[in-house]
């Protein structure tokens, strides 16, 4: 939605068995997003005119896809699904959603999970009713209704609240959107269901510190994404210094995904789409489903690639060195495996003056045999070996025993 337009060790052998999801001590809801959450998004596609036939379909177009054998269960619902609240506070659906409840069931019917938008505020973005002074009610009829997973859009409640009650003072309201989210990440666990909660708050104040204490699962780290390669990589320079704050449980988000949106070219969707993964970051996929093309669909459900995201050690990765516009990334991996992510950010480097790999910089001494993700074929990587790369597209791979 666009704005104005720590877990145990002991974790990672459960998430190895439940995957997105762990059995939590008796009489608390499950854990979830033990692995980066997957899934679509309503917004990038259909933004404001989204209905519940739309979500119907989506929900089948990622089982017929294949994108749900990939991965991908969240289907979540944007902004606009609101309608008014009766006497009692209770919130009812707009005409575009006639019954949200049949809805969740029919998205739980085919395997997947369903989630939902709102804010701390009066109004969301888009101008319907938000949750202020309702977090518990509307708590309680998301569980009821069977909702898995709540984005929570700051909006309004920055003129609204924040600027109303601090004027001029920003560390107030800070605290004051603080104690905003502390509330609904409260009135979502006192439901008892295990629901994902995902903070859309741009980067402010840097929730990674603070926002995994009140049940965060996610959090903004940047502003908004669109599908532009210049949006797309100064979102990712922003992730470098973050890789410390995440794990089971609590993630970074750099926004949505784009592959598949704009004028975005093959390699930008595969750079975009691979180093989302090499930032342990969430995969919510925003495209026109039903009319993917062939290729995006094979970069969105690339199993390699997937697997380098949902690793279970929940390690970020790192920039290890850049070298001109050309960036080398490196991820740990379960089982002491390494991904390695030579990104051409800028121009092409061609074969009269080629990127030089340097292993010393990444802590790896000789030969090192991976394989190449992208085209699934094995390689050796060597110091200080010639790599021509197109540009803003990406090397991308796996050593399994790196030495």
């Amino acid at each position: 939605m666009r704005f104005l337009a720590s877990l145990s060790v002991a974790v990672l052998a459960l998430t190895a068995l439940t995957g997105p999801m762990a059995i939590s001590q008796e009489g608390a809801p499950p854990q979830v997003a033990m692995t980066p959450p997957m899934g679509w998004n309503s917004w990038n596609y259909f933004a404001e005119k989204v209905t519940d036939k739309d979500i119907r379909a989506s929900a089948d177009q990622i089982v017929a896809s294949g994108m749900k054998d990939a991965g991908y269960i969240y289907v979540n619902i944007d902004d606009t699904w609101e309608g008014t609240r009766d006497a009692t506070g209770l919130l009812h659906t707009n005409d575009k959603f006639p019954d949200m409840k049949a809805l969740a069931d029919y998205v739980h019917s085919k395997g997947l999970k369903i989630g939902i938008y709102s804010g701390p505020g009066n109004k969301t973005c888009g101008g319907f009713a938000a949750s202020l002074g309702h977090e518990e009610q509307d708590a309680k009829m998301y569980a009821d209704w069977g909702i898995d997973y709540l984005k929570y859009d700051l909006c309004s409640f920055i003129p609204d609240v924040m600027e109303k009650q601090a004027p001029h003072d920003k560390a107030a309201q800070m605290k004051i959107m603080i104690a905003a989210y502390t509330k609904m990440g409260k009135a979502l666990q006192a439901t008892g269901r295990p629901i994902v909660f995902s903070l859309c708050q741009y980067g402010w104040d840097a929730p990674w510190e603070w926002a995994p204490a009140l049940g965060g699962n996610l959090w903004r780290t940047t502003g908004d994404i669109d599908p532009h390669w210049d949006r797309i990589y100064a979102i990712l320079e922003q992730q470098d210094g973050l890789a410390k704050y995440v794990g089971p449980g609590h993630w970074n988000d750099p926004d949505m995904l784009e592959v598949g949106n704009g004028e975005l070219t093959l390699a930008e969707n595969r750079s975009h789409f691979s180093m989302w993964a090499m930032l342990a970051a969430p995969l919510l996929a925003g495209n026109d489903l039903p009319h993917m093309k062939p290729e995006i669909n094979a970069i969105l459900t690339n199993k390699d690639v997937i697997a380098i995201d949902q690793d279970a050690l929940g390690k970020q990765g790192t920039r290890a060195y850049s070298d001109g516009e050309v960036e080398v990334w490196t991820r740990h991996l379960s089982g002491g495996a390494l991904a390695v992510a030579v990104l051409a950010a800028g121009d092409s480097r061609y074969a009269t003056h080629p990127f030089h790999l340097d292993l010393a910089k990444l802590g790896l001494n000789g030969p090192q045999e991976g394989k190449d993700l992208w085209t699934g074929k094995a390689v050796t990587l060597t110091d200080q070996m010639p790599i021509e790369i197109a540009s803003h597209d990406i090397l991308l791979v796996r050593i399994d025993a790196p030495k």
